[in-house]
């Protein structure tokens, strides 16, 4: 009876990915506390969705995969229209867009040329995916006219920054230490 219903994780993570559209309109439109509703929705479903997953065993492989991707979009999504709205400078942007493609970049390459790639989070990576959640965040509270300091703003660009540096250097680092170890065997 349980596994007629398996679909429902994979849904709200559809329904997640939906929620990029308001959440980027309300974004751009400055519309922060319809923005902060958005996300909130959208935090509710990546809970209860991987809650599903892991209780009744409702894991999938696209799953597996649109999960992640849906709770990365949302975020660069945030900090894409951030910087659009200059609020954040365009140079943090780039900064986080392309530590990620860098690590898709890397994981593909290793997957063509060296051999099965399984993407595993590492602490410093899961460290700056709750950086860049909490400073977007703290910010749209912010800007949204909520209770914040001002000071998130300047610091959490820095801290993002920072965060993303050293989870970039430290994928390629051990990701590239594999490929040379794999190469040389």
């Amino acid at each position: 009876m349980r596994q007629r219903w398996r679909w429902i994780p994979n849904a709200l993570t559809f329904l997640r990915i939906l929620l990029i559209i308001p959440f980027a309109l309300a974004l751009l439109a400055e519309s922060y506390r319809l923005a902060l509703a958005v996300f909130f929705v959208a935090a509710i479903t990546d809970g209860f969705d991987g809650y599903l997953a892991r209780h009744f065993n409702w894991r999938t492989r696209l799953g597996a995969i649109a999960d992640p991707l849906a709770d990365k979009a949302l975020l660069i999504t945030a900090y894409l229209m951030l910087t659009l709205t200059g609020v954040l400078p365009v140079w943090l942007f780039l900064l986080v867009l392309g530590r990620d493609l860098l690590i898709v970049a890397g994981g593909l390459a290793f997957h063509y040329g060296i051999g099965k790639f399984d993407m595993e989070p590492s602490i410093p990576g899961k460290l700056n995916t709750l950086i860049q959640i909490v400073v977007a965040l703290a910010i749209i509270v912010l800007l949204a006219g909520l209770p914040m300091q001002g000071w998130v703003l300047e610091a959490g660009i820095w801290l993002v920054a920072v965060s993303a540096i050293i989870s970039g250097g430290h994928y390629t680092a051990v990701w590239g230490c594999r490929a040379w170890r794999a190469k040389k065997q």
